[in-house]
């Protein structure tokens, strides 16, 4: 009958999501092993903890003027917490001006550059949501970087983990709707040796989301 009340309408599904440092399927392949000379002989965590000592060296250092930055990064990195070396301390500021001084990464670490910066969406009917270690938002284009420290860089951008390309591609995803009309460029930075690697469009377009299975 026309009284009889009608059934609801399905709910629509909820979107999954996907964190992308720990994208579905990203058992296929391994990361690169450990490089560092300090990561080797460290025990437990401590080569985890050099690690986020470079983090947190290029997420601050950036703010201070250029002829400042190596005596307040040895002056951090000499803080007796930290126990580093005389050497290890040596390395890890040669690792870290290495990048802020290198012509590939300068708009990254310039006026327009950010650090730390958390994005969020929903692309290809997952949440996508991370931290990007590095971003800048220029005229025509958005760079990102994800630094990988305590590894040894692949001798070819096709040998990168497909853990790091989905992780890359799902950042490049939902900056693309956030700036519609711009490239979106993404870099993977290996710390050691101060390696930049420019991710092809071609390579992310087969792990961006919703893309299927790794080939």
């Amino acid at each position: 009958p026309s009284w009889q009340a009608a059934a609801p309408p399905s709910e629509p599904a909820v979107p999954q999501p996907l964190a992308p440092s720990r994208p579905e399927n990203a058992g296929l392949g391994s990361v690169p092993a450990a490089a560092s000379p300090l990561a080797e002989r460290a025990a437990g965590g401590a080569r985890f903890a050099r690690g986020q000592l470079i983090h947190a060296l290029l997420q601050h250092l950036p703010a201070l003027e250029p002829a400042a930055r190596q005596a307040a990064a040895r002056r951090f990195l000499a803080r007796p917490g930290h126990g580093l070396a005389a050497a290890d301390v040596d390395a890890v500021v040669a690792e870290v001006m290495a990048l802020l001084e290198a012509p590939g990464l300068a708009p990254l670490f310039g006026a327009a550059g950010r650090a730390e910066v958390p994005v969020t969406g929903l692309v290809a009917g997952q949440v996508v949501g991370g931290v990007i270690d590095r971003l800048a938002v220029l005229a025509e284009r958005v760079l990102i970087a994800d630094y990988k420290t305590n590894r040894t860089a692949p001798a070819r951008v096709e040998q990168v983990p497909v853990l790091y390309l989905r992780q890359m591609a799902a950042y490049r995803a939902v900056l693309r709707a956030a700036f519609p009309g711009r490239a979106v460029e993404c870099l993977l930075v290996w710390t050691t040796g101060a390696r930049i690697m420019a991710l092809p469009e071609t390579l992310l377009d087969r792990h961006a989301p919703g893309a299927g299975p790794a080939a």
